[in-house]
């Protein structure tokens, strides 16, 4: 580190640490953010991939997080249109679960909470099997249909990150916080590179957006008080071959009054989650058998060709760190974000009174989801605000992220035009990079003519161009950046594929 004093010090490089850094550094600050393991390589690679307002949380009456989760819905739309894709619900009616009237009481909240929307809104339907009754069993003969979003998580973190490094953010992965401790009014944070040895970054401002280690971060800050509790809540998520051939997704409602998205997932498969399960690790465990068997038994409750175990063909765990609210039902603690603020006293080095001591503003971020993670950066840079008096406005949004400037917003439209820029390369090649990095396509394409002009294929559309490009360009570092949060390859690559792009990284 050189000898410059930053505005922030970010500690978390998931959506949340990078959403802040992207916001401050627009506005005229300096950020460094350091992220112990890889960007998104925890919470925030392993949600449900939905934008959406949250339509269970109406039964807490949580009105403010969805009104604006919905009203985020519509930024995301339109400033990530290559990652943020709108998706229709269906939600087959059971009567002995939730009475009609109260479905249509939800869904007109849902519908006029957010503000001025962009997407169909909701309404009765018919369920047939060609239709919206796609995969169910018969015996659902009507439900309803709303409008959300999905979204590929760990790419919304990796464009809000490559947006930060492009406005002067310095992102250092791979790199843990050890400590920090105020002197003489700044901060003085030890930070140590995994490849060895420690070094010093000094800052104005301490931002904790740690997500489940938010409470070990502060242990680690001289002085600080940790006020507020996190709960560690597991949430597991199974993908099993596409359950229906229709574009919509199912939410299912369960006797437990929970619910369970059956989401059409990477073209040929369809994701089902989440459980809600109390963990005492930062780390998620893997999923074990019984929260399997509770998804299955949900979907099968359902649909009407069953699934067993040996459908499934892949599945992620992660640790959300709910703020603790005392709900004694981990379905039922509040899903909204906390952010708490406190000023730190700093050292005595020649300050006899601690009165006379200038002290330091530490932030510390409790809970969010990945829907708001922008409105939470421009709340949190708020927060700061007096800490920080050169600060510009809010600004993100009206501004797309790096790739999201696609012609009209429209998906189609830009694949068409990759398509007709490279007509020797495969369709279904471009497809998937025209997904994951939108107009940055072209930059990462370079004058490419034919297949052998990208390299060694590695299967699943993934080629040595692009392995090349997420190095330089996104972090990538071993296999797992690559396969599971950069892409999503490794989902239908067999075991083999998968080893030789891990010997190529290496």
């Amino acid at each position: 580190m050189d000898d410059r004093i930053w505005d922030l010090l970010i500690v978390g490089g998931g959506i949340n640490g990078v959403g802040i850094a992207r916001d401050a550094v627009g506005r005229g600050l300096s950020a460094l953010v350091v992220e112990q393991d890889d960007l998104a390589a925890h919470t925030s690679s392993a949600s449900t991939k939905l934008i959406h307002g949250g339509l269970r949380y109406l039964e807490h009456f949580e009105f403010r997080l969805v009104g604006e989760a919905l009203a985020e819905r519509e930024v995301l739309l339109a400033i990530a249109p290559h990652l943020v894709e709108p998706l229709r619900f269906v939600l087959p009616h059971e009567a002995h679960l939730r009475p009609k009237w109260m479905i249509r009481a939800g869904l007109f909240l849902y519908d006029h909470l957010g503000g001025r929307q962009t997407l169909p809104r909701s309404g009765a339907v018919t369920l047939d099997a060609g239709g919206y009754g796609a995969g169910l069993k018969p015996s659902f003969r009507s439900g309803f249909v709303y409008s959300d979003a999905r979204v590929d998580d760990a790419r919304l973190v990796v464009a809000n990150a490559i947006d930060a490094r492009a406005r002067g953010a310095d992102i250092r992965t791979r790199t843990c916080f050890a400590s920090a401790r105020n002197v003489d009014g700044v901060w003085h944070a030890s930070l140590a590179p995994r490849d060895g040895g420690t070094t010093e970054a000094r800052a104005r401002c301490l931002v904790n957006a740690a997500g489940p280690w938010v409470a070990s971060v502060l242990g680690d800050v001289e002085g600080a008080r940790a006020e507020a509790g996190v709960r560690h809540v597991k949430g597991s998520h199974i993908v099993v071959p596409r359950v229906h051939s229709a574009d919509h997704a199912y939410i299912l409602q369960n006797a437990d009054r929970r619910i369970v998205f059956v989401i059409p997932y990477q073209d040929r498969y369809s994701l089902i989650g989440t459980t809600d399960i109390p963990v005492d690790s930062c780390m998620a465990p893997p999923i074990d058998s019984a929260e399997t068997d509770y998804l299955l038994a949900i979907a099968n409750a359902y649909l009407a060709r069953p699934l067993a175990s040996s459908d499934v063909v892949w599945t992620y765990s992660g640790v959300r760190p709910l703020y603790d609210d005392g709900a004694s039902d981990p379905s039922a603690v509040t899903r909204d974000y906390v952010l708490k603020t406190e000023t730190v006293v700093g050292s005595d080095r020649g300050t006899p009174r601690a009165a006379s001591r200038p002290a330091v503003p530490l932030l510390s971020i409790y809970g969010g989801k990945i829907t708001t993670y922008r409105k939470l950066a421009e709340h949190a840079l708020g927060e700061l605000a007096r800490f920080l008096p050169g600060m510009g406005p809010a600004w993100t949004s009206g501004a797309s992220l790096p790739g999201g400037d696609l012609p009209h917003g429209d998906r189609a439209a830009w694949l068409a035009e990759l398509v007709r820029r490279y007509p020797k390369l495969d369709p279904a090649v471009l497809r998937g990079i025209a997904r994951r990095h939108g107009t940055r396509a072209t930059a990462m394409l370079g004058d490419a003519k034919r297949a052998a002009d990208l390299g060694e294929d590695f299967g699943a559309g993934l080629t040595e161009c692009e392995i090349a490009w997420l190095v330089a360009e996104e972090w990538a570092h071993d296999a797992d950046d690559v396969l599971w949060r950069r892409t999503k390859c490794g989902l239908p690559m067999t075991a083999a594929q998968r080893q030789r792009v891990a010997q190529r990284l290496a």
